[in-house]
């Protein structure tokens, strides 16, 4: 079994401070990057050490490999632990962890390689013997003809989707309804995945109206032990971006259940999968069938509502088994949800503008608490949103003995969220939790949309305050939560540089 002892978090944000949580839980040290705007992060205060990587921009700084790997060898690190977003399914990034004597907490080079390509996850599935959607086995790259296109989507039949090959969340997708949308949508698909992942291939797939998005947690170890969790449903979305997650699905029954994550499993078995990853799937539960989708070869976002209805440390376990340790869970028992569980994804975004990003400072922050809530969050009081990354502050949790039991704490939670100095996604979870199709799960991956459409620009947030009543506000929450935190937060030192919670070191 590998000795780590210092593990390098090369991410920022809520997911930062998850992992080094983890790491204290182990015994860890933990080190923090950071790029200009983020010098006086949460997650930087955290960490035992923090070591500055560049500029702002994602390139110069989170996205930048020498200054990533630079930074571990001056802080003396063992491994890596990539988080989410950022390079944390970036081959190239595991390889040249590898390449650096350093653990990468995730999957092999190859094995992301493989499983980041949705033609090639999609050959993994066949042989593994699970269920696709009807769509095109090979990439599409740009020296492939329109007219060949149009051909092979004769053959699949519409509507169809263009999507692209490398990346994920929604970008570089495209719905097509009869074959005159296809070259508008094939030119606009290629150009944003070319711009977002540096490579425009593509493939089609059929479209599956009104299905469910399911996924299973899945981890791996290096002896061959793969283990599944029970699922996970997310079909809560918003142009394809996930808002709310809730496990276990409320549609999906033992059956399905039991063939849905032996399909995930063997899927991971067909690659020698490693770590945490999560299979994803459509389903019709109008006939019970699925249909693999992707993997994403790293944790997701919302891996908490796993965490609460198993009692699983999913990141605990990431950094078990990089370190050489058999998985030793109780496969069925992970199967075996206990109670339900909620997440809302807490954004620092305007919902009566669209959703537009609202960067800027919280000036006062009162975040929940009480019997089965959790906050995820990357945020405190004088935190910078900036503009430059993915705008998410918190994840809220709420665990319960059933559905209708964590739906009433999530309520309560989201009545008790409180952040002044920037537009946030509360007051739309407020609105979404009261919605009869909600609360009866009658919903699918385009419900959301449906429902904003169709509400047509009515306002979430009550009007606007004046600066003066912004003013008052976070000045009493101010001085309210003033004196709680003195104990815990280290004052900044002189020059702008951080003493650090445990080991009092500085680093520029």
């Amino acid at each position: 079994m590998l000795n780590l002892e210092k593990i390098l978090i090369a991410n920022r944000g809520e997911i930062a401070v998850r992992v080094i949580r983890a790491c204290r839980d182990l015994g860890l040290a933990a080190v923090a990057v950071y790029s200009e705007c983020d010098r006086r992060a949460k997650h930087v205060r955290l960490a035992d050490e923090a070591y500055a990587i560049g500029p702002n921009p994602p390139g110069d700084s989170y996205l930048h490999i020498g200054r990533l790997i630079d930074a571990a060898r001056r802080a003396g690190a063992d491994a890596v632990h990539p988080g989410y977003g950022f390079l944390s399914e970036n081959e190239a990034f595991a390889a040249a962890c590898r390449d650096a004597g350093l653990v990468f907490i995730g999957p092999t080079p190859e094995v992301i390689a493989r499983m980041g390509s949705k033609t090639a996850a999609r050959a993994a599935a066949l042989a593994a013997g699970a269920p696709v959607v009807p769509g095109t086995d090979e990439a599409l790259g740009p020296d492939v003809p329109d007219a060949r296109i149009a051909a092979l989507a004769e053959t699949i039949g519409y509507p169809l989707m263009v999507k692209a090959v490398a990346g994920g969340g929604g970008r570089g997708l495209r719905v097509v309804s009869t074959p005159a949308e296809l070259p508008g949508a094939l030119r606009a698909a290629r150009s944003e995945a070319g711009t977002a992942f540096g490579d425009s291939s593509i493939f089609l797939e059929r479209r599956i109206d009104r299905a469910r998005h399911v996924e299973v947690q899945l981890l791996g170890d290096t002896r061959g032990t793969v283990v599944p969790f029970v699922e996970r449903e997310c079909s809560l979305q918003r142009r394809h971006q996930k808002v709310l997650e809730e496990s276990p699905s409320p549609v999906v029954p033992p059956g399905t259940r039991a063939r849905l994550t032996e399909a995930a499993a063997n899927i991971a078995r067909e690659v020698g999968y490693t770590g945490a990853g999560t299979a994803e799937f459509l389903f019709d539960d109008a006939d019970g069938r699925f249909y693999f989708l992707e993997m994403n070869a790293r944790l997701q976002v919302e891996h908490p509502i796993t965490e609460m209805v198993t009692g699983v440390d999913l990141v605990a376990w990431q950094i078990r088994i990089a370190r050489g340790e058999a998985l030793t869970l109780d496969a069925a028992a992970m199967l075996r949800p206990n109670g339900h569980a909620i997440e809302c994804r807490i954004i620092a975004e305007d919902p009566d503008s669209g959703f537009m990003p609202s960067p800027g400072r919280i000036e006062a922050l009162q975040t929940p608490g009480g019997a089965g809530i959790r906050d995820d969050s990357g945020v405190e009081v004088g935190s910078d949103v900036p503009i430059f990354y993915d705008p998410m502050l918190a994840k809220l949790i709420a665990w319960g003995t059933s559905r209708e039991h964590a739906v009433a704490r999530m309520r309560r939670a989201l009545g008790e969220y409180e952040i002044v100095g920037v537009r946030t996604s509360v007051p739309f979870f407020r609105w979404l939790l009261d919605q009869p199709d909600f609360l009866n799960a009658r919903f699918d991956t385009t419900y959301l949309d449906r429902l904003l459409r169709e509400r047509g620009g009515d306002p979430f947030l009550p009007p606007r305050e004046t600066d003066e009543e912004v003013a008052a506000v976070a000045a009493a929450l101010h001085a309210t939560l003033y004196a709680s935190r003195q104990s815990d937060n280290p004052a900044p030192a002189p020059g702008g540089w951080r003493q650090h919670a445990r080991t009092g070191a500085l680093r520029p």
